[in-house]
């Protein structure tokens, strides 16, 4: 490397730092602190055997499993899912368990729960401070493997099972089952619920059998209670489900149907049949058959017979108003999938649910090409008065959604199959590890969607800052119960998602960027990873220290406000360049981008590091022009989210 020699005079040194102090003057006192921005200590926690210090699962990573034989029946009049678990659990952690939590979050809809208490009087997402319905579990007969009964305690929406002996560590096994019913609330915290149409009800079961809680490296058991906001956080296994439901119904469960030939009338089997293998959408079950009573078998009631492998969760809809159409999804190893819709009348036509299996298929087609193939045997995309809520294999959004709103939603939920259901996070702590992931690839995705057709870009990027960085907001890095409700779109979708497309595309470039991001996914693939996981991640593929990125953008709500002090020529003479002076005013430090217009029009650019601010408040430099200079602006592109853009730019007199 050459060495550059820099023949600095004390007089130059001097009028260099006087003439920057008068600029910075006409400004406002700059809150950055490089100090702060760029201290090196980050991570509280040094890499162990079970997470590595490069953001890997470490070599003795462990997790639990815990696989599900269920046994269940719907009845249409009452309202009542009604059902027996079996749970087979395996202990993978070094210690031994004296009990094991499980999570029963219908206990949610109970009167007296948590989440009850904690329901706002009104505009909530998750419930209705005014409902009188009272929900929740009825449990009983819970008893270990050969038939005891198993001493237990519920408190709102966990239930602790002690074990007559501990569960061996690395590799001690147990299974318990119990009888479970509840009463299926209308609307369920927007994740659950019975949607009315003409031809019958829409019942989409979700949260619906109890299931064991999470015990990691990271807090243990992970038990905090469900009360609407955080989402979900659970072990890998196995299910199998038996459905038991009126035979006028038509149940669709994320996982393989084991027993079509029992279940669809003959024309509908050669038509499930027949769309397995065609790329254009078939009908299924149409709108006209639908109030035919000879287009479902003639009996009382049905079981449907599903499976589903290596997944953290099932969820299912049934209903005699179902129209069902469905298209193979071609994934990249060659193998296939089955993109298949279930919609009432109401919801077909005008640009609406008759084309979710084609936004289906097309969003599971872009993101298994992208980021890693889609692993289960279909994708159900069910319209219900679930407004958008994901599921293995399963999602359900509102039965309106059409046009762009629909593509938006299906895209969106099953984006959420590679976050959370594929990379297994924390959604009870770490919304935007799954929300904020997911919306990131959403916009990817849209961009190129039928060449381009719903995406509509909103101006420039950096428009929303005001909402964004909006000084009343919490961190990124809250917990979605530690957030004001109003304030959980902005944290866990937009904010971490505009910050991961300014790390792609400003920080570290789209292909930098995009195979660090696919390692991540590959590293974490149905294992738990935590927030300093993917941090370590991205820099160690990257080789970049972003301590700084994570600071201002996650750990803290700090705002950017980049600005021009000062414009003037080396001795007066414009053919020798422009010196260019900025400061930084606020706490949060990004690379600046920078644009001269001369006075023949001529537009010059040039771009910054981060690594200007690791030890200055303010920076000038040398543009090269050889002519003066009529206009200066910082962010030209509209790109980085400045809190007070009226200092970007600078104007010759």
């Amino acid at each position: 490397m050459k060495r550059t020699i820099f023949k600095w005079t004390l007089a130059s040194l001097m009028i260099g730092f006087f003439g920057q102090q008068e600029s910075i003057a006409q400004t406002k006192e700059s809150q950055y602190n490089y100090k702060e921005a760029f201290n090196p200590i980050f991570y509280s926690n040094n890499g162990s055997p079970y997470r590595s210090a490069s953001g890997k699962p470490g070599h003795q990573y462990w997790q639990n499993a815990a696989s599900y034989d269920i046994k269940v029946s719907l009845n249409d009049q009452t309202h009542e899912v009604k059902g027996t678990v079996k749970i087979s659990y395996t202990n993978n952690s070094p210690d031994e368990l004296a009990f094991i939590w499980l999570q029963i979050e219908q206990n949610l809809f109970n009167q007296e729960s948590i989440g009850q208490a904690t329901v706002p009087l009104s505009n909530s997402r998750y419930g209705d401070a005014g409902s009188s319905f009272n929900g929740g579990y009825t449990l009983s007969n819970i008893k270990d493997q050969s038939g005891k009964e198993l001493k237990n305690s519920i408190n709102d929406t966990r239930m602790r099972i002690d074990l007559p002996t501990p569960l061996a560590a690395n590799g001690g096994k147990t299974e318990f089952s119990l009888d479970f019913s509840y009463i299926l609330p209308e609307y369920g915290a927007d994740r659950t619920g019975i949607l009315p149409t003409a031809n019958g009800d829409i019942y989409a079961i979700a949260q619906w059998y109890p299931k064991v809680a999470v015990y990691d490296d990271v807090l243990g058991w992970n038990s905090l209670p469900y009360t609407g906001p955080g989402e979900f956080y659970m072990e890998y296994g196995d299910f199998n489900v038996e459905i038991t439901a009126p035979a006028n119904h038509i149940v669709v469960m994320g996982g393989e149907l084991l027993n079509p030939q029992d279940v669809w009338t003959k024309d509908q089997l050669d038509r499930y049949n027949k769309a397995k293998d065609s790329d254009k959408t078939v009908l299924i079950r149409s709108e006209s058959e639908v109030s035919n009573a000879s287009s479902r078998p003639q009996k009382k009631t049905l079981t449907w017979k599903y499976r589903l492998e290596n997944a953290r969760d099932v969820a299912w809809a049934s209903s005699k108003a179902f129209i069902i159409d469905a298209a193979k999804i071609n994934l990249p190893s060659g193998k296939k999938s089955l993109a298949l819709s279930a919609y009432p009348k109401e919801s077909n036509g005008g640009n609406a649910w008759e084309r979710s299996t084609e936004y289906t298929k097309a969003s599971i087609e872009y993101y298994s090409k992208k980021w890693m193939e889609y692993p289960y045997p279909v994708a159900i995309n069910v319209a219900s008065n679930v407004g958008g809520m994901e599921y293995p294999a399963i999602v359900f959004c509102g039965n309106r959604a059409k046009a762009a709103s629909l593509w938006g939603v299906t895209d969106h939920e099953f984006g959420h199959i590679w976050f959370p259901m594929i990379v297994g996070s924390n959604e009870r702590l770490h919304a935007w590890m799954d929300e904020g992931f997911n919306t990131f690839i959403n916009e990817l995705s849209t961009e190129v969607f039928n060449k381009g057709e719903y995406n509509r870009p909103m101006g420039t990027k950096n428009s929303m800052t005001q909402v964004l960085m909006n000084p009343a907001l919490e961190p990124v890095m809250t917990t979605p119960q530690g957030m004001k409700e109003r304030n959980i779109g902005i944290l866990a979708y937009y904010k971490p998602a505009f910050a991961l497309r300014i790390l792609r595309d400003e920080v570290l470039g789209a292909e930098r960027f995009d195979n660090a991001f696919k390692k991540y996914i590959e590293y974490w693939a149905y294992k738990h990873p935590t927030p300093d996981d993917f941090f370590r991640t991205i820099e160690n593929e990257t080789g970049e220290n972003l301590a700084w990125f994570w600071r201002g953008w996650f750990l803290n709500n700090w705002a950017l406000d980049q600005a021009i002090t000062d414009v003037h020529y080396p001795d007066l003479d414009p053919t020798k360049g422009a010196i260019i002076s900025i400061s930084n005013l606020e706490k949060m430090a990004m690379p600046v981008v920078i644009e001269a217009t001369t006075v023949s029009g001529k537009k010059v650019r040039t771009k910054l590091p981060v690594e200007i601010w690791e030890r200055n408040q303010s920076w000038r430099f040398l543009l090269n022009t050889t002519e003066k200079l009529t206009s200066v602006k910082i962010d030209p592109d509209g790109v980085y989210p400045d809190s007070n853009p009226e200092n970007n730019s600078w104007k010759s007199k």
